[in-house]
């Protein structure tokens, strides 16, 4: 099979250099690539794992055993000192999102275990990836479970198994490599940092740039032996230039004045802990190396700092990677000095260095105003019955746009009975993660080994003549514990809801419940409804984020059509179930019960959630309405909902702990 050559990758200098650097120094630890599909991320991991050195190992060891430097905890050794030695090339073992625990980290030799009474154990990707490299294809998506594996063999560089009677460790560093796109959600704090550097990708806007990507592509399609032929001569240098960097590393000195700027520069940027510190030290020598240096400059630590920071400036997942690139510049005193004068007069580039003014300023100036008109705006308008107060149709209703505030932690809303969905941290649930509760018969899941063994025995059928595995029958594990939901949020967005100091407040609640989403690993959608109608103003995602955006442009005003929000909730439900059967959903209608659009709207409104509950949909009905006279609408429509009801101020998680303390007082 041939691979496409990585010398012929256009328009990605940036991934090309944070790959190569891997490359001379694993111990950076790896690359996360976040971009926009479509951008040769994979193609371009694929391309560099061909580049790297060949590694030689102890002939057999299962283990790749360097035999310079053995493992002396070696499941398949000791190995003697004049054991025969092989070559090859480095792995690239690639890990799939659904791949289970016991394929990551190996298990028991079922099959020798049953047949021939012997426990062995197989080893998992982790031992095949040990001195080469891990590749993560849609990182994000990887379910929590095995990123907690991958957290513990990154930080320990070994990987311990114990289970089902096992109990093996072994080495197990390589460089890991993850790929991801940021529409389809964000990757967990704790495994972000174990990436040593992160590179952000987009496709080139340059017309004959991409042409060329275009005539590249298609020419190695077309004829891929001849293709590859015609670069060999560059990767062949390419492989030659990071084989004589790593020789070159060692002698590369790394001075105090580096080491001081180092800490500078991650000291200015806020950045949490001392990896920060650590990779940007590891990366520079590296760059140095590869550059044909005997000393880390200033240049290698700023491309160290541009590759290693970024990432690790997060604080929540609400916030873009990114850093200030003038602010690097002038902590490693490269700026020109011909730019001070400049400062204190007129720039035509503007304060953005050329970039394109930033629309939010105008748009806040604007917002603040329409909130501040909309403030006097009564909320009884949004009360008056359709019947006695007939709508106008010649004017718009005013609108407002309101910032939310900071998020808080909030109360564990989950979905009824037990479910069967992805393994998450929200709703109980049969999954494949958590604590064995029984057994069953079946063709999938994780093998329930004593009850195999104590079925099979009691029947007689263990042997070889029982079948493939010499067992006739396999007992599955039945296990419980916690998945992921869809969390649909219903917002009224009308204009009861207008008053700045309310939807304030519903803001912040709904922004802490998407925070909540994304640290349980759920799917979330937001269903809007104001004026006269209902709108998904964003599909079901794992994109948190891009929620979040949503809710901060969403306006508020205009009348209350109640029944269209929960009509299109459901129907947005129903399409999800369709792709996704398994995933149950969790309705968060946030409202005050005002239905004021159409005719009937109450009645509509309490038929809809009439709908809803025979359906089986779980729900929680957040109240907004607030102030001392309170018409209790919303409590009404939870009662039809059969939903949990929650005053808006009580989604706080202490709110709950001040409620429990009150009743118990």
């Amino acid at each position: 099979m041939h691979v496409y050559p990585f010398s012929a990758v256009v328009g990605s200098d940036d991934l090309a250099l944070a790959l190569t650097l891997c490359a001379v120094s694993p111990e950076i630890g790896g690359v996360l690539v976040r971009g926009e599909k479509g951008t040769a991320k994979s193609t371009m991991v694929r391309a560099q794992a061909a580049l790297l050195p060949q590694v030689t190992e102890v002939q057999g060891c299962r283990f790749a055993c360097d035999p310079r430097s053995v493992d002396p905890a070696c499941p398949d050794g000791p190995h003697p000192a004049d054991a025969p030695v092989r070559r090859r090339p480095a792995r690239l073992v690639e890990l799939p999102v659904g791949a289970t625990e016991d394929r990551v980290t190996g298990s028991l030799h079922l099959q020798k275990a049953l047949s021939a009474g012997t426990a062995e154990y197989e080893p998992g990707l982790l031992a095949l990836a040990h001195r080469g490299v891990l590749y993560v294809d849609e990182v994000n998506l990887l379910h929590d479970h095995l990123v907690d594996l991958l957290l513990d063999a990154a930080a320990m560089g070994r990987s311990t198994v114990e289970r089902d009677g096992v109990s093996v460790t072994h080495a197990a560093r390589f460089v890991l490599v993850g790929t991801m796109n940021p529409e389809e959600g964000e990757l967990r704090p704790q495994l972000l940092d174990r990436f040593g550097l992160t590179v952000e990708v987009a496709a080139p806007r340059d017309p004959q740039l991409r042409a060329e990507i275009v005539r590249r592509r298609l020419a190695f399609d077309a004829d891929p032996a001849a293709f590859t032929a015609q670069w060999t001569d560059a990767e062949a240098a390419l492989s030659e230039r990071i084989v004589e960097a790593r020789r070159r590393m060692p002698q590369v000195r790394l001075g105090d004045v580096a080491l001081v700027a180092i800490a500078e520069v991650c000291a200015a940027f806020d950045v949490d802990g001392m990896r920060a510190d650590l990779v940007t030290a590891k990366t520079a020598v590296a760059h140095a190396a590869w550059e044909g240096r005997g000393e880390v400059t200033r240049e290698d630590i700023a491309v160290a700092a541009k590759l290693a920071l970024p990432h690790r400036r997060r604080r929540n997942p609400f916030d873009s990677p990114g850093m200030d690139e003038d602010l690097l510049d002038e902590l490693l005193g490269n700026t020109a000095p011909d730019d001070g004068p400049d400062d204190d007069g007129p720039d035509d580039d503007g304060p953005d260095g050329g970039r394109a003014p930033d629309p939010s300023g105008p748009a806040d100036d604007d917002a603040d105003t329409a909130s501040s008109d909309t403030d006097s705006v009564s909320s009884e308008t949004d009360s008056v019955s359709p019947e006695t107060k007939p709508e106008r149709q010649s004017a718009p209703a005013p609108t407002a746009v309101t910032a939310p505030g900071d998020p808080y932690r909030t109360r564990l809303f989950t979905a009824d009975r037990i479910g069967r969905g992805a393994a998450g941290r929200r709703s109980r649930a049969r999954t494949t993660i958590g604590r064995t509760v029984g057994e069953r018969r079946g063709d999938t899941g994780p093998v329930h080994l004593p009850a195999t063994i104590r079925a099979n025995a009691l029947s007689g059928s263990v042997g070889s003549e029982a079948g493939p595995h010499g067992v006739r029958e396999l007992r599955r594990k039945v296990i419980e514990g916690r998945e992921a939901n869809l969390v649909l949020l219903c917002v009224d967005a009308s204009g009861s809801m207008a008053a700045k100091q309310r939807m304030t407040q519903v803001k912040t609640a709904i922004l802490s419940l998407l925070l909540d989403a994304y640290r349980r690993r759920d799917t979330v959608g937001l269903v809007t409804f104001r004026g006269t109608t209902a709108s998904l103003t964003l599909p079901p995602t794992n994109s948190v984020d891009v929620a979040a955006t949503r809710l901060r442009e969403l306006p508020a005003g205009g009348r209350t059509p109640l029944a269209e929000g929960l009509i299109e909730s459901a129907e947005t439900i129903r399409r999800h179930r369709l792709r996704d059967p398994d995933r149950r959903a969790l309705l968060v209608v946030v409202t005050d019960g005002r239905a004021t659009s159409g005719e009937n709207a109450v009645n509509r409104s309490l038929e809809a959630a009439d709908v809803i509950a025979a359906q089986g949909i779980s729900a929680v009905v957040v109240d907004s309405e607030t102030g001392r006279f309170r018409m209790g609408l919303a409590g009404r429509l939870a009662e039809r909902l059969e939903a949990e009801y929650v005053q808006v101020g009580d989604v706080h998680a202490d709110a709950l702990t001040g409620i429990v303390r009150g009743r118990a007082a």
